[in-house]
C-alpha cells in the first residue's frame, strides 16, 4: 500500500493533469490546443509583460518548445512579440485583440468548468484545500 505522501504526490499531479484535459476538451471548438490556451491564459494573467523565456518557465517547457507555441498563436494572429527597448535579446509576448477575446471565451469556460467541478465541496474543505497547495507551492519554488 502507497504512503499517505505517495498517494498525496500522485492525486496531485494526476488531478491537475486531468483538470487541463478536461478543460482542453471544452475548448476544442475555439481551434486551440492546450499548449496554446495555457499560454494565452498566462500572458492574459500576468500584471507585466512576459518575455519568451518567462512563458516558458510559467509552462514548464524549454525555450525552443516555447518558441514554436508562439509561433502558432503568432501566425493565429493570437498573440505578438515586442521586442523589448532595453535589451535587443529579449521579445514580449503580447495578446492581441483576437488573441484577448480567446482568453474571455477560454475564461468563461474554465470558470464554468471550476464552478460545476467544486460547487458542491464545503466551502471550509475547498479553502483549506487551496490553503495547503498554495502553501506547498511556495515551499517548492522556495526550493528550486
Amino acid at each position: 500500500m502507497a504512503s499517505t505522501e505517495e498517494r498525496f504526490s500522485m492525486a496531485l499531479h494526476n488531478t491537475a493533469r486531468i483538470w487541463r484535459q478536461a478543460i482542453d476538451r471544452r475548448l476544442k471548438d475555439l481551434g486551440v490546443g492546450q499548449s496554446g490556451w495555457m499560454a494565452i491564459a498566462n500572458i492574459a494573467k500576468s500584471k507585466e509583460s512576459l518575455s519568451q523565456i518567462e512563458l516558458a518557465n510559467r509552462l514548464g517547457v524549454e525555450g525552443p518548445s516555447v518558441v514554436s507555441i508562439v509561433d502558432r498563436l503568432v501566425k493565429a494572429d493570437l498573440v505578438e512579440r515586442v521586442p523589448s527597448e532595453t535589451d535587443r535579446r529579449i521579445k514580449y509576448v503580447v495578446l492581441t485583440e483576437a488573441g484577448q477575446a480567446l482568453y474571455a471565451k477560454v475564461k468563461t469556460a474554465a470558470d464554468a468548468y471550476r464552478k460545476e467541478l467544486l460547487g458542491g465541496i464545503d466551502k471550509a474543505r475547498l479553502q483549506a484545500a487551496t490553503e495547503l497547495l498554495e502553501e506547498l507551492q511556495a515551499m517548492v519554488e522556495a526550493s528550486l
